[in-house]
């Protein structure tokens, strides 16, 4: 604890700057796009004090301009993920042991950063390598990854505040120690912040990590370790390497030092991993712990009493924002019979209304490029598919061109089946499924949504009708661990809306909250008693 019971600084939400024509912050952040796009950057291993330049380099290019290279990335060797460990362990004990209040002022400094001098280079970051548009870059790689350091830091205050009681003559306290070994964060290419979360949030509470970003986010990450640096984090605690996911993950989990596994990404994986964890229990130390959030096949529920202008901006905005690259983003929608036509009218006014998909460096555009080429076939296959079934049609959109750059235009798909593929699976990218439901069968149509999808990520339901919420709130209870009133089903908040889902979207272990951060402390109970008995003999044997 240190000399004090120290107060951490309260944390608030940072402040999203608008980008405005004319603003300083364009300007800036303009500025900076231009010098990345029209530069190289190179980016090592890290490992401990050093920055490891292997034999082998992979390409890092704009998703909006696949033939642009601004870079490249090294990629590791099994020897290099082996170094990474020996040296999260030999780091270990210098960091668990620091004093936690000085822990807290790196991942301060670290947020103070971000705001500041580093605001302009993570969001161009983002801009280029994942293809955001500013606004969302602004209210992901700056002000949530903001959130997350200060939050979290709050968090770990309030619980080493929290301890048990103690009765006449003993004193019980709660120690919370960082797990015993280190920690595999995997991380996703669609959020900076959740790329810098996962390993941050292990690392605060005093534990080491090795990460793994995603190939398709290496160009932010590296500035998330740039920040971190200056911050002051201590060589060794979070140790970042990139190449073959299977190599690096098989080394990891055959450590008996593997404590524990914070993850992003898709179900398949996830429950791979799970897998593999249990093959190797015999082989560590402690239990791991297992955090993950995966995918999402997310709703929208209009009642007939909702306004369609409300529910048409809730799909467009929920759809298509970030090319629908969210886990959160909505793609089923249920619309009623008696305001369809209007709500999907007004859907289709807003997508006619975007820019043809193009740069994010053009800030009039709203929709840019999906992540790589993979999604781009996979999401063109059922945009195809849609155009050839008899239960499917192409409402708005259904055009894709990777000439330049993934470009796959919003999408709305119309079925008759609420069973259709593109109902169910989930797509990660800007199309969205519209069944359209008898008004008499709401409540039919509400067990239909809690039985359609594996997933229970997000979720959404429009009402003027109290009753109607009501039913909804408890028939979807099971189905979305963040649900929306009146709402799109994304852009939760941290410390507002903790984020997380289970059934097949992962252990719901509540990102930006503390329940998260207590999955990575290990508690240690300690009773002090006072005055030590010295007769074993208790009252009742007389």
């Amino acid at each position: 604890m240190g000399k004090g019971f120290f107060q951490v600084p309260t944390a608030i939400n940072e402040p999203v700057k608008s980008y405005a024509p004319g603003s300083p912050e364009r300007e800036t952040v303009l500025k900076q796009y231009k010098a990345y796009y029209e530069g190289q950057v190179e980016v090592p291993l890290y490992i401990g004090p050093e920055e490891i330049k292997t034999g082998t380099t992979k390409p890092m290019s704009p998703p909006h301009d696949h033939k642009h290279v601004v870079g490249h990335y090294y990629t590791a060797e099994k020897s290099h993920v082996e170094k990474a460990i020996t040296n999260c362990l030999e780091s270990r004990d210098a960091w668990a042991n620091l004093t936690w209040e000085q822990r807290a002022a790196i991942f301060l400094k670290a947020a103070e950063l971000i705001a500041g001098p580093y605001r302009a280079k993570i969001n161009a970051a983002t801009m280029i390598g994942q293809s955001k548009t500013i606004h969302q870059a602004e209210i992901d790689s700056a002000c949530e990854l903001i959130d997350f350091l200060r939050f979290n830091v709050e968090f770990m205050s309030q619980i080493y505040e929290e301890q048990p009681d103690s009765a006449e003559g003993i004193w019980n306290r709660v120690e919370y120690r960082p797990l015993e070994g280190f920690v595999y964060a995997i991380t996703p290419f669609n959020f900076t912040a959740i790329a810098g979360n996962l390993p941050a949030s292990a690392a605060v509470m005093g534990n080491v990590v090795i990460w793994k970003p995603s190939d398709s986010q290496v160009y932010s990450a590296k500035v998330i370790m740039d920040i971190f640096k200056e911050a002051g984090l201590p060589d060794g605690v979070i140790n970042m390497v990139m190449g073959d996911p299977v190599m690096i993950t098989e080394t990891v989990l055959a450590s008996p030092d593997f404590s524990g596994i914070h993850f992003t990404g898709s179900t398949h994986v996830f429950k791979a991993l799970w897998k593999q964890i249990g093959n190797n229990i015999h082989t560590y130390k402690t239990y791991p712990r297992i955090v993950g959030e995966t995918g999402g096949k997310d709703f929208i529920i209009a009642h007939p009493s909702a306004e369609p202008q409300q529910v048409a901006t809730s799909i467009t905005r929920g759809a298509f924002e970030f090319q629908g690259q969210k886990c959160s983003a909505a793609s089923r929608v249920y619309l009623p019979k008696s305001t369809a036509t209007e709500i999907l009218n007004l859907v289709k006014k807003d997508v006619e209304s975007f820019n043809k998909p193009g740069s994010p460096e053009d800030m009039g555009n709203f929709i840019t490029a999906v992540i790589h080429e993979g999604s781009f076939d996979k999401l063109a296959k059922y945009i195809d598919q849609a155009k050839a079934d008899s239960d499917a049609e192409i409402f708005v959109g259904g055009g894709y061109d990777k000439s330049v750059g993934y470009f796959v235009e919003p999408t709305v798909i119309i079925t008759t089946d609420p069973h259709y593929t593109t109902m169910e699976t989930e797509l990660f990218g800007p199309v969205v499924t519209v069944f359209v439901y008898e008004d008499m069968d709401w409540s039919k149509t509400l067990e239909l949504v809690d039985g359609t999808s594996e997933y229970a990520l997000t979720g959404a339901v429009l009402s003027k009708d109290r009753y109607a919420i009501d039913e909804a709130t408890k028939a979807l209870q099971n189905c979305a661990g963040n649900f929306y009133i009146n709402d799109k089903p994304t852009g939760a908040v941290v410390g507002q809306q903790p984020f997380g889902g289970a059934r097949a979207s992962g252990t719901n272990d509540k990102a930006g909250s503390a329940q998260n951060l207590l999955r990575w402390v290990s508690p240690r109970l300690i009773k002090e008693t006072f005055v030590t008995p010295e007769d074993y003999r208790y009252p009742f044997l007389g």
